[in-house]
């Protein structure tokens, strides 16, 4: 049976999971303005050159639920923000599973405490991916990766 690489349809917000950081799911915004995705990250600290740690609450406006994960630090990297400002991130490189289909992207961690979603999926990580519908929601699904 052949492999199905067609670009999945996604809406402007999908369901997905990071199962590498142990997050079954969470609410990601599908964004075509970002170059970059980002995760939610708080309590980031580096151990040593190669690893990080940080946790995650995974569920927007609850801070109750909190997964704590690890990653090879891949590098840092410069981002402007939505509002001009720019900031140093680690970035890590995991898998996301979304629509049925896992790929490996890579993620800056940064506090998304005051944003709407906990995820940002940027264009490095859905190109030949993802064709996104800005009028659906959750076309990849419902509350699965």
């Amino acid at each position: 049976m052949a492999l199905d690489t067609s670009p999945l349809l996604a809406g402007w917000r999908e369901w997905a999971a990071l199962p590498e950081l142990g997050i079954t799911a969470l609410k990601v915004k599908v964004d075509t303005g970002a170059l970059t995705s980002a995760l939610h990250a708080i309590h980031v600290r580096l151990c040593g050159h190669e690893r990080v740690r940080f946790d995650v609450h995974p569920v927007q406006r609850r801070s109750e639920y909190t997964v704590s994960c690890e990653a090879d630090l891949v590098g840092r990297r410069l981002v402007r923000s939505s509002s001009g400002h720019h900031e140093y991130r680690p970035v890590i490189r995991t898998a996301i599973l979304l629509g049925g289909r896992q790929w490996s992207i890579d993620l800056t961690l940064t506090n998304r405490d005051s944003m709407g979603f906990r995820m940002l999926l940027g264009r490095r990580a859905m190109r030949r991916r993802l064709i996104v519908d800005p009028a659906r929601s959750f076309a990849c699904g419902g509350r699965r990766g």
